[in-house]
């Protein structure tokens, strides 16, 4: 099966794993009462009678069988409609669209380096086994495995926030940078949320600069927590890889340590790091709550989290919806990369 065919079949395959995906959320918000839960959402708003809830769950059906209220409800997600987030003040489809370039761009800045810092490292820890560089390596991925990240967090804030006055929390500097983007009338438009992006697109270096700042923190903690995961993994199949045979043979005909580790041993390696990563930066888009929370990173994190705590379920059932959607196009994604490494995974 040639690769555009196996894409083609993945594709197709989408559909029902995105429908099985919505069906399983409904399923999960049914273990709770709906007339209840409305009641309860209701009566947290003031000025709301027994007589207005009555009306309110009368008219969105909630005392249906599940399986109308399961197609009301998905004609409406494919729609656009989520429902009105409470914290946000805004529809749900609206502050997902707000929130989420906040952690987007976390994410572009963070999972380049996990990425590269944690293949690279696993390599040279799987090349060089139960040498000085292995031993410094695996000591370096079990210490960013342990830190906490809220603990890492703060003690950054600490040591170069409040001791040396650079990089602040946030996602710009309150004054300037954040009247400038946030005000209406300032001629600044927000092309893509990105704040390191749009500077440059609205000629305001300056805005960019200062974006890169508040992103230097969260970033590292990212780096360090992740890296060693993936360290790990890159170092255990790269080891495994070593051993095998068609990589004895390479050597057997002579070919040199580079030419057998990158052309060969590698290639090969990656497979299983592929996965970790594709679900790494996955789990990362969900969201990343507490480091969102500790630098005060307005992202989707931190607003699903306030979301839960306030009870408020259209948010919360929002953001699980946008989640799974994220971790199936990863899936898929990482299945078409697997293909193109190792083209007998198309045989299946």
């Amino acid at each position: 099966m040639g690769l555009r065919a196996f894409i083609i079949r993945r594709l197709i395959l989408l559909i029902p794993t995105l429908l099985g995906t919505t069906l399983l959320i409904f399923a999960v918000t049914q273990l709770f009462d709906p007339v209840q839960r409305v009641s309860l959402y209701i009566r947290s708003e003031r000025g709301f009678t027994n007589e207005a809830i009555e009306k309110t769950i009368q008219a969105y059906g909630l005392r249906d069988p599940a399986y109308l209220q399961f197609f009301r409800w998905l004609r409406e997600v494919l729609n656009g409609n989520l429902g009105y987030s409470k914290i946000g003040k805004m529809p749900v489809i609206d502050a997902i669209v707000t929130r989420f370039p906040a952690t987007l761009e976390l994410v572009m800045f963070a999972a380049p380096l996990i990425i590269l810092i944690g293949i690279f490292l696993g390599v040279k820890s799987a090349v060089n086994r139960d040498k000085p560089v292995d031993h410094v390596t695996r000591t370096v991925s079990i210490i960013g495995m342990s830190l906490p990240s809220f603990w890492l967090g703060i003690i950054l804030l600490a040591v170069f926030y409040v001791g040396l006055g650079v990089f602040p929390p946030g996602r710009l500097s309150v004054g300037d940078a954040k009247n400038l983007v946030l005000a209406s009338g300032t001629g600044f438009i927000r092309y893509t949320g990105l704040m390191t992006v749009d500077g440059i697109l609205n000629g305001q270096l300056w805005i960019t600069w200062d974006a890169l700042q508040h992103i230097v923190l969260p970033v590292t903690v990212l780096t360090t927590i992740s890296m060693g995961g993936l360290l790990r993994i890159t170092r255990s199949s790269m080891l495994e890889a070593l051993n095998k045979g068609y990589v004895v043979t390479a050597r057997a005909k002579g070919l040199s340590q580079k030419e057998v580790i990158n052309k060969h041993a590698r290639r090969n390696a990656l497979i299983p790091t592929i996965t970790i990563s594709g679900m790494m930066i996955a789990g990362m888009l969900n969201g990343l709550i507490i480091t969102e929370t500790v630098f005060g990173y307005g992202g989707i994190g931190k607003w699903s989290a306030d979301s839960a705590v306030a009870l408020d379920i259209a948010s919360v059932l929002g953001f699980t919806l946008f989640s799974g959607f994220l971790f199936v196009v990863a899936n898929l994604i990482v299945d078409i990369l697997y293909a193109y490494i190792d083209p007998r995974i198309r045989l299946d």
